[in-house]
């Protein structure tokens, strides 16, 4: 029986749904955002960032990317508009940290419908952080929202609407801001109750440049409800490209598209 026992012991692993982490892969929006203080943009100065999304299991493209942002002149940061994962596993969450961490800047994330499923939304804020937050850097301030409604089973508070207008109302001293999120909300995966209060509180914000997502893995920048605000779609790391976005003045903008 004993062997028996050691036999059986012997085909145990851990579940995938599993989400601890070694310290250095805990709160890493934290850790990032700590980085990027220490690196200041001065007043007035031009912003150039990077945009990209959906990483999931794209490994051998995450390589090829970070490879070809290493390369960028002028880069503060680089963002992930969701789906980090594919299946919300917090190993396939923490593949993707050990590709970007080879970055020579700082990185950011915003949560995906892909990292949702599950006990993905657990692991997510274990390895990353809060599912909405904002942050300021230089004269922008960054939103970073939530609009991931199927996986809440579109129960009217996902987005955080309040939240979000409380946000584009404190610009806390920045001269202009940008909402960050996965689905947009033309998308049926937005929680269709909320697509238009979504919509108009960014309309109503005079400082916005753009609104930017993640989830249709191609890149766009159309103005879906005609009422002057762009949004700006990223492809996914499978497209082979990203976009370098620059931002100055009160809400100009250019964006660059770069093949890797």
């Amino acid at each position: 029986m004993a062997a028996l026992a050691l036999g059986g012991c012997e085909l145990l692993e851990f579940s995938p749904n599993d989400f601890r982490s070694p310290e250095n892969q805990t709160d890493l929006t934290a850790k990032n955002l700590e980085r990027l203080r220490q690196q200041p943009l001065p007043a007035g100065d031009t912003l150039r960032f990077v945009f990209t999304g959906d990483s999931q299991r794209f490994y051998d493209e995450a390589d090829d990317l970070v490879a070809s942002v290493n390369q960028q002149a002028g880069i503060r940061f680089l963002v992930v508009a969701g789906d980090i994962s594919d299946f919300g596993f917090a190993r396939e969450m923490r593949w993707v940290d050990e590709k970007l961490r080879t970055l020579k800047v700082p990185y950011v994330t915003v949560i995906g419908n892909h990292d949702s499923v599950g006990n993905g939304r657990e692991a997510y804020q274990h390895l990353f952080g809060p599912l909405n937050y904002s942050f300021q850097y230089g004269d922008t301030k960054f939103i970073m929202v939530d609009t991931n409604g199927r996986e809440a089973n579109f129960n009217g508070r996902t987005p955080d609407i309040s939240w979000l207008k409380q946000q584009l109302s404190d610009l806390g001293g920045a001269r202009r801001e940008v909402v960050i999120s996965h689905v947009p909300p033309q998308d049926p995966d937005f929680d269709p109750a909320l697509s238009a209060a979504y919509a108009a509180a960014l309309r109503e914000a005079p400082r916005l440049v753009f609104e930017m997502n993640g989830h249709r893995h191609s890149s766009s920048i159309t103005q879906p409800f005609n009422d002057g605000v762009w949004y700006v779609n990223s492809d996914a790391f499978s497209e082979r490209r990203y976009m370098i976005v620059s931002v100055w003045g009160d809400k100009q903008f250019r964006v660059k598209q770069v093949k890797f």
